[in-house]
């Protein structure tokens, strides 16, 4: 098994799948799997950018049907 170190309490995480400490209930700071997964934990600019492209791109869709 893989150990994980949480940054804020410093305790040992044996799970791969968790994304919040089981002691003090912070961050552990990784992106889940996957595309969702990496914009749903990227930064801000990227969550608006393809909040953007999709409307722009609906849009389009729209206006040629």
């Amino acid at each position: 098994m893989e150990e994980y170190i949480c940054p804020s309490c410093k305790q040992p995480i044996y799970e791969t799948d968790v994304v919040l400490c089981h002691f003090c209930g912070g961050s552990l700071q990784r992106a889940g799997q996957g595309f969702l997964g990496r914009v749903r934990y990227s930064n801000r600019r990227v969550l608006w950018f393809y909040l953007i492209f999709f409307i722009v791109l609906a849009v389009t869709f729209y206006l040629v049907l």
